[in-house]
């Protein structure tokens, strides 16, 4: 599937859902790339999985923010391929950077950055220790097994819409409860 016919059932997903994540934040090795960077050189030409690129114009097309969190020992390489890609631009921040914190340091980055809360984004990574710390920050994360594709996207996307749906009931509780006679937030007002 070429990289237009990609984008434009990712878009058409997309349309099936009425709230989209405002940020979209992807790994890069072994989520948008078949390989580790490190194991590479700047000289080589990169490729992506096949999906992913046309994943990330469709994000772009509909105006969805994506970011980058990778633990990359090598952010050279990394870096290099992305521009070679053409896909640099795209990113709103670029957390590439070696660390033994499962991504937590990088999401924290990211959303000081970007001012989008955990609970707004959406994380696309291939290791489940990532995916288990950062879920924890609040973070829909999904865990990828070759790369992202149009079905892990229309995963995360449905997993997303769920979130929000609970996020959305805990506020709505949480507001007639602070209404009700007896309860501390209504008893100081």
């Amino acid at each position: 599937m070429g990289d237009e016919k990609v984008k434009n059932e990712a878009v058409e997903i997309m349309g099936m859902f009425q709230v989209l994540p405002r940020l979209v934040v992807f790994d890069l090795d072994y989520t948008l790339w078949p390989f580790y960077c490190e194991c590479r050189s700047k000289n080589e030409k990169p490729s992506m999985y096949p999906q992913a690129k046309g994943i990330l114009h469709a994000l772009n097309d509909k105006g969805v923010n994506v970011a980058i969190a990778s633990r990359s020992p090598t952010p050279d390489i990394a870096n290099a391929f992305l521009q070679k890609l053409g896909i640099k631009s795209m990113f709103v921040a670029q957390e590439i950077f070696s660390s033994w914190t499962h991504k937590t340091d990088h999401f924290q980055k990211i959303n000081r950055k970007t001012t989008v809360p955990y609970n707004e984004m959406l994380f696309f990574d291939d290791e489940n220790r990532n995916i288990q710390a950062v879920s924890k920050m609040g973070v829909t994360s999904i865990l990828v097994g070759k790369g992202v594709n149009i079905g892990a996207f229309r995963q995360g996307l449905s997993e997303f819409v769920q979130n929000s749906a609970s996020v959305e009931k805990n506020k709505e509780r949480w507001r007639k409860f602070s209404k009700e006679p007896g309860s501390s937030k209504s008893d100081t007002q």
